[in-house]
């Protein structure tokens, strides 16, 4: 068996590295206005940095920081930008400043009908859209939303929400919504939601926050700053524990005959697998490890 620990989140090679959006888990905000944060944002362990010129930027500063983005974007960089929300008096403008650039991604504010998604991806083609959901309206639509034209991953936008709503900030009041985004992301064959950010440095308080997202089966979520990434990347990850479950069900899988034996089965193969592909995809464990030790993952129903 490998030693895993030398394939952990915390080797210094990751840093800076950038991973598909499909299994992102960190999203890094950074404000459009300060672009002397990019480089250091660059070099983060985000698995996605996302430059901001919606609410980090006052109105006075837009036109500042949405030039300010195109600069760092013109200079061969790839990150996501988030723009300001369908309606604004800054969209238009933003769409057509980013156009044609090297942007990796939109994540559009304030989504609260699939029109925002669809009027925004006929400006910019082929350009993957994060719909940010921050109002009852938007909650309310959030499954046509997720099917729109051009939506890629749903992302939750808790502090509006919880100004809209007047809702508080436990893990209770907030269930119904955060499932709404995971089930509304699954029924439109989505990757996971992407939670939204935890405020404070505190260590356990960004940690519990993290295993919140897990529990509801989000599998990404906001950072407001380089040193959350990390726990974020860690707190979304296969754990070792689970690493070894895998292993461990595979062995005694393969030892028993291979074959389907009962009803559990099946969801224990697709889990196993699934918690082996993305610790390979995170390099949390060499790209080889267990490749062997498990089939692929069959549906759990057989209905087309």
């Amino acid at each position: 068996m490998y030693d895993t620990d030398s394939f952990t989140e915390t080797d210094p090679s990751v840093v800076g590295s950038r991973i598909d959006p499909v299994l992102a888990r960190s999203w890094l905000l950074v404000n459009g206005a300060q672009y002397e944060r990019f480089e250091t944002a660059s070099r983060s362990r985000a698995d996605i940095v996302i430059l901001d010129i919606e609410d980090a930027v006052a109105p006075k500063d837009k036109d500042a920081a949405r030039d300010n983005v195109v600069r760092w974007l013109a200079d061969g960089h790839s990150d996501w930008v988030r723009i300001n929300g369908f309606g604004t008096p800054w969209w238009a403008a933003d769409l057509a400043a980013l156009a044609g650039t090297s942007i990796g991604g939109i994540m559009l504010a304030m989504v609260e009908s699939v029109d925002h998604v669809t009027e925004t991806a006929q400006r910019v083609p082929g350009v993957p859209i994060v719909a940010l959901v921050e109002t009852a309206r938007g909650l309310e639509r959030i499954a046509e939303i997720a099917s729109a034209k051009g939506c890629f991953r749903l992302a939750f936008g808790i502090g509006d929400f919880r100004r809209d709503t007047g809702f508080g900030d436990q893990p209770a009041t907030l269930a119904y919504a955060r499932a709404r985004f995971t089930i509304a992301a699954k029924a439109a064959n989505l990757p996971s939601a992407i939670d939204g950010p935890t405020v404070g440095s505190s260590a356990l308080k960004l940690s519990e926050a993290t295993a919140v997202s897990a529990e509801y089966g989000m599998t990404g979520k906001i950072c407001l700053t380089p040193d959350q990434c990390a726990a974020v990347n860690e707190g979304l990850s296969p754990s070792q524990d689970e690493i070894k479950w895998a292993r461990e069900f595979f062995a005694e899988f393969e030892a028993d005959g291979g074959e389907i034996r009962n009803g559990s089965d099946l969801p224990r193969i697709a889990r196993g697998t699934k918690i082996l592909e993305l610790a390979r995809a995170y390099k949390i464990v060499p790209s080889d490890y267990g490749i062997n030790d498990h089939m692929p993952a069959p549906t759990d129903t057989y209905h087309y």
